[in-house]
């Protein structure tokens, strides 16, 4: 009987297999397919079920001790070039695998409750089953080729899961911005795969990282072009992964229905960034360059992040700034050299996350029944307030949540990014301080998404506010009431398809940072054995208390200054900070003006060479045009006189040809 590891090729098939069914329905028979909504969601969610029990026993099979498995055969050959696909398991692989499959279940199980009126319905489940089996089929790629073929899934099928709602223009837009963003990125990332192909012959990744040592050190290819070729290939995590200065695209990309924002843009679909880096390690590792400029261009990411959410009124916009953050720190320790430390991050960041973007999603399925579906009302913090009387598994499990992202022990948080703050003061101590900063900013802005949404009075009746909030948005407030009649004067707990999976995500929120333990890693003895007995053998209490306690401290610290903020209005931020310095201010509400400086080198300064290349286009290629058929057209006009049909005038002009040559020999001789 196979075992499960050379099984889990059927991983992202049967995912495929329920999206191509359901799609294929779709196009041959939309009405009735789209009648059979339950029945649907029920055959999708079973798929992504299988696959995710295939997905625990290979973890299982790993955890007992099981080596890589890797089944290659020949896609395409020529002479003595092979090009070989299949699937490749190891450690790595399966904990993304588990990853992967948990939280997609639960997101569609959620999806089902907070989906259930949408027209889409059907559609809906099918791109998240078809994005389910393109993450899978990412994480079991064996080489660099066929990992670049299931990344431009991925990315189609967030381009389709962004502009969902496509009849809404912040929809198509913010789907187009993901989709030119990443498309940068992609486009660094192909040319550094060929690339690298050039200079090892090879796809694999330890056979790139070998062969790419061995041509340096022989001199045919330099260290600069080793180098510039591993930052091309970064670019790709750089954009999926929203790293400064390719992150702009995930604030935006929260138009999408909330169970997307927790499935692509918190858990799997970034993540597929970090786990690319993780992958590559074997070739980064020998370029300290390229290591640098990692870690370097993840602490800008945590920091700018961080700073931005510092002032989003908006809960889920909030919450995607801390997700940028985060995965600043995923990079971070991977330039450190320790992609343990950020892959236990990931992991532990992905349930905690997730659960917040659910939380939100329940909160803002509540607001609707308040203040209707206009998202500028739903989702802006200034109408919520008080909502823990009202829905309490919500509100537990987003508190549950924060404390976990703030670093308070022993919640999840705490173990991982202690954990890539360590690695950080080892490795580089000034960028160890740029993300201790960071962890008292991450604690203060988490808790005052909490204390805005969950504590005080209710404001969501306020219509002042809401007139406000619909004028700054260059929307009609009357035109909103007429649009949606009468609404509820108070939210609700959301259902159960949508509480169940924040209870189940809330359980290794809390305890799964207890496998990180940096005394006893059993996640570093799973994906490293060697890195996991050197952490045992160099933990020392006397180094790990000062860190873990400064951390704590700080994370306290902005606890504090929030709760007085805004749950016990002792300190007025607004007059303190904003009052004091608005510059800052409205660089941080202006999201460090990026967006605007995007827009005029970008997309003005591509209008502006369109129209250039339109001019020439028009004055120049057309002119040439139009002045050969205008000399074609008179020439034409002249010599028809000439065409009299008589043989004496043919001959005059032969014989006035002749004459004329012998006159002008005749000169030149």
């Amino acid at each position: 009987m196979p075992s499960p590891a050379e099984l889990a090729w059927l991983i992202p098939v049967l995912p495929l297999a329920g999206a191509c069914l359901v799609g294929l329905g779709l196009i041959s028979f939309n009405r009735t397919v789209n009648r059979l909504r339950k029945p649907v969601a029920l055959l999708l969610i079973s798929c992504v079920g299988a696959a995710a029990v295939l997905s625990y026993a290979v973890l299982a099979q790993q955890l007992a001790g099981a080596g890589p498995t890797e089944v290659l055969f020949n896609w395409a050959s020529a002479g003595s070039f092979n090009l070989q696909m299949g699937f490749r398991v190891d450690a790595l692989a399966a904990v993304m695998l588990a990853l992967v499959t948990t939280i997609a279940v639960l997101v569609m199980v959620y999806s089902d409750g907070y989906m259930a009126h949408d027209k889409g319905y059907v559609r809906f489940f099918t791109y998240l089953a078809l994005f389910s089996s393109s993450m899978l089929g990412l994480v079991i790629s064996p080489n660099l080729l066929e990992i670049y073929v299931f990344w431009e899934l991925v990315g189609m099928c967030s381009y389709l899961l962004v502009g969902f709602w496509y009849d809404r223009d912040g929809a198509a837009n913010a789907a187009q911005k993901a989709f030119v963003v990443n498309r940068v990125g992609d486009f660094g990332l192909l040319l550094g795969i060929l690339g690298l192909f050039w200079a090892t012959g090879s796809f694999g990744f330890e056979e790139i990282g070998t062969r790419l040592q061995e041509a340096v050190a022989g001199g045919s290819v330099s260290n600069t072009v080793a180098v510039i070729l591993c930052l091309l290939v970064f670019m790709g995590p750089m954009a999926k992964s929203a790293q400064f200065p390719l992150h702009v695209w995930l604030p935006d990309a929260m138009e999408g229905p909330t169970p997307i924002s927790a499935l692509i843009h918190a858990a799997t679909m970034v993540a597929a960034g970090v786990f690319l880096v993780a992958r590559l390690q074997p070739v980064y590792v020998p370029f300290p360059a390229v290591q640098t400029v990692i870690a370097v261009i993840g602490t800008i990411t945590l920091f700018l992040g961080a700073s931005i959410a510092l002032t989003q009124m908006d809960l889920k916009k909030g919450l995607a700034y801390s997700t940028v953050s985060q995965l600043g720190y995923m990079m971070l320790a991977m330039g450190c050299g320790a992609p343990v430390a950020g892959m236990f991050h990931l992991v532990t960041h992905a349930f905690f996350k997730a659960m917040l973007f659910l939380g939100s999603g329940s909160v803002i399925h509540a607001m609707e029944e308040v203040v209707g579906h206009e998202p500028v009302l739903a989702q802006d913090m200034r109408l919520m307030g008080g909502l823990r009387r009202w829905m309490p598994i919500t509100s537990t499990t987003f508190l549950i949540g924060c404390i976990a992202i703030a670093g308070i022990p022993p919640l999840a948080g705490f173990w991982s990014k202690d954990e890539i703050l360590g690695q950080a003061f080892n490795t580089y101590p000034l960028l160890w301080a740029m993300g201790f900063i960071t962890a008292g900013m991450t604690a203060f802005y988490m808790f005052r998404l909490y204390f805005l949404t969950f504590e005080g009075e209710f404001r969501g009746t306020d219509k002042t506010v809401q007139a406000q909030l619909m004028a700054a948005a260059g929307k009609s407030s009357g035109d909103h009431d007429a649009g949606h009649g009468q609404h509820a004067s108070h939210p609700h707990e959301s259902g159960w398809q949508m509480a169940m999976p924040l209870a189940v995500l809330a359980v290794p929120s809390v305890l799964i940072g207890l496998l990180g333990t940096p005394w006893n890693s059993r996640f570093a003895q799973l994906l490293d054995p060697e890195e996991a007995v050197h952490m045992a053998s160099h933990f020392s209490w006397g180094e790990f208390l000062p860190l873990a306690g400064a951390s704590v401290a700080i994370s306290v610290v902005g606890i504090t200054i929030s709760a007085l903020a805004y749950a016990l209005h002792k300190l007025d931020l607004a007059s303190a900070v904003a009052g004091r310095f608005p510059a800052l201010n409205a660089f941080l509400a202006n999201k460090w003006y990026l967006d605007d400086i995007n827009d005029k080198l970008f997309v003005q300064g591509s209008r502006k060479l369109a129209r250039s290349v339109l001019e020439v286009d028009s004055k120049v290629v057309d002119g040439v045009v139009n002045l050969t058929g205008l000399v074609t057209l008179g020439s034409g006009e002249g010599l028809k006189y000439f065409e009299t049909g008589r043989a004496q005038f043919y001959a005059l002009i032969v014989f006035g040809g002749v004459i004329a040559l012998v006159v002008l020999f005749g000169a030149l001789g």
